[in-house]
């Protein structure tokens, strides 16, 4: 097997993809939205990407990535959450660091530490964690908040441990592939609905399909179109498989009240 994740080696995306899956080929891209573009040409035969994160949300990048790559022959599979751990890494020494460099998400997550270690510091983001700390490797005066396995594979040292601002913090990872699972009785399905015509008490219907079949949501969120100021979309996250019958009579009767339902996916939740 083939799958495709956020690389270069060493970023958390990784470690998902070894906790889904530790004996696949793992082929490295250098963002979210190639890594959904990848399963949906078939170059691999599932993708990995970060979609949600306990301290900051959601990731706008992918759900992005769902909206354009997602269809009828690509869609979500599975899920997978780990606990994210950020170490300071350096070549030098914590007294000569003048730059820190990571993943937006990452330096959002550990914004307090770097405030209260360093104040004002030069940051620069990457488009990894990993790869932060490969150009860390760099430079004796460059650091990396990153991984600790991203210490070993780019010669650098952990300075600092559990550095994220929360100790609490995870992320959840979804997987994309082409075929959907069968159902295992605890199951999740990923849709997006569109509106179309904004009203009082449309997005009220909606979910009222779900309230009266005691279907429960585990999440929504709305995500802007990019088409008009005040268009939105809405990713909802709800409770059971598109196999179970009520779960169809839902989505049946959003799709006559929405303008576009796109369904994402029914896959086993993580555990």
């Amino acid at each position: 097997m083939r799958i495709g994740l956020l690389g270069p080696e060493g970023t958390f995306s990784e470690n998902a993809t070894k906790k889904w899956n530790n004996r696949a080929d793992l082929l490295y891209y250098d963002d979210i939205s190639d890594v959904a573009r990848a399963v949906a040409n078939e170059e691999v035969d599932c993708g990995i990407i970060p979609i949600e994160n306990s301290l900051e949300g959601s990731v706008g990048m992918a759900l992005d990535a769902l909206l354009h790559f997602i269809s009828d022959e690509t869609q979500i599979i599975g899920e997978i959450v780990i606990p994210i751990k950020h170490c300071l890494l350096t070549k030098g020494d914590i007294h000569g660091i003048k730059v820190i460099l990571s993943h937006p998400l990452a330096l959002a997550q550990c914004q307090q530490f770097i405030k209260d270690h360093f104040g004002d510091i030069d940051i620069q983001m990457t488009a990894s964690t990993a790869h932060a700390a490969s150009t860390a490797s760099r430079s004796k005066e460059m650091a990396a908040i990153a991984s600790e396995e991203s210490a070993g594979k780019y010669g650098l040292k952990v300075v600092l441990r559990d550095v994220q601002d929360q100790k609490e913090n995870y992320t959840r990872f979804i997987v994309l592939g082409r075929t959907t699972p069968e159902p295992t009785g605890k199951d999740k399905t990923s849709i997006i609905v569109y509106l179309r015509k904004d009203r009082p008490g449309a997005l009220y219907e909606i979910l009222g399909e779900f309230a009266s079949r005691n279907i429960n949501l585990t999440k929504i969120e709305s995500r802007p179109t990019k088409k008009a100021l005040g268009d939105y979309l809405f990713y909802i996250d709800l409770e059971g498989h598109i196999a179970d019958k009520k779960v169809q009579e839902a989505l049946n009767m959003v799709e006559k009240k929405a303008g576009v339902l796109k369904v994402l996916g029914s896959y086993s939740g993580a555990v």
